[in-house]
């Protein structure tokens, strides 16, 4: 296991700072308050893509009868990760996570506790790997059957749209028909998040690039879209709100398609 950098801001860590979690260090905290100050909204895109990862987790465990997850770039534990959300639809429901982040392996013990009926695991593997990605995954899941791939604010970090989508259709291509793609990037829709995002990048921390939706839209390509389609975050199948507000678009979008 490579030793964890406290010396440089690592953005799995500043998420969970945003999240309120505890897993990160001063140099984490100082750069997201900083980020923070340029750009306030990047807490409520934070804390909106989790709530719509837990709602597209939650209709492809109730509504598409999904039970088995492959989460790709799953990051640091933080409250409602898949497998708790999926397993409380569907106990007997199989999740397997992928990362190859230190300081998530070092966290891998909080993530691997299941319901008796199903089953959690966790592998080692790169984004940029998907053959080794499917091998491991393989061993866990039943691959000729339907499986719900989860990529979470992580192709962000791959440099080009054309290795971006290259991974997406590789692992998308190594499940079988009826699996679903469930993705969810920061896009460039916000001048002020592109400035943050930018000066961010130059900091020397691993950087994250906004896409435009045209290319977000790209990663669906060949497969069904679930309604309402691709959209901002808080507009997809969106809930009551606690204190009756409306959903807006922010600048990160989500969708969830069908492999025909």
């Amino acid at each position: 296991m490579s030793k964890i950098d406290t010396s440089v801001p690592h953005s799995a860590r500043i998420w969970n700072y945003w999240l309120g979690g505890t897993d990160n260090y001063e140099v984490d905290r100082i750069a997201g308050d900083r980020y923070r100050e340029v750009f306030p909204g990047i807490v409520e895109i934070a804390r909106e893509s989790r709530r719509f990862l837990g709602r597209a987790i939650r209709f492809l465990a109730r509504d598409a009868g999904m039970r088995q997850f492959l989460d790709v770039g799953t990051g640091l534990p933080t409250a409602d990760n898949t497998h708790h959300v999926a397993q409380r639809v569907a106990p007997d429901a199989r999740v397997v996570y992928v990362d190859n982040d230190p300081l998530v392996l070092m966290h891998a013990n909080a993530l691997l506790t299941s319901t008796p009926e199903g089953e959690t695991s966790y592998v080692e593997a790169d984004l940029r790997d998907p053959g080794a990605i499917l091998r491991a995954a393989g061993e866990r899941l039943d691959l000729d059957r339907p499986v719900a791939l989860i990529l979470s604010g992580i192709l962000g970090h791959v440099e080009t749209m054309e290795e971006a989508r290259s991974i997406v259709g590789d692992l998308m291509g190594g499940l079988s028909s009826g699996s679903y793609l469930c993705l969810n990037e920061g896009t460039d829709i916000d001048p002020v998040y592109a400035e943050a995002q930018r000066s961010y990048n130059e900091s020397g921390a691993i950087p994250y690039r906004l896409r435009t939706m045209e290319e977000f839209r790209s990663f669906f390509d060949g497969l069904e879209p679930v309604e309402p389609g691709v959209v901002s975050v808080p507009l997809w199948r969106p809930e009551p709100s606690r204190d009756g507000s409306e959903p807006h678009e922010i600048g990160q979008a989500g969708g969830v398609a069908r492999k025909p």
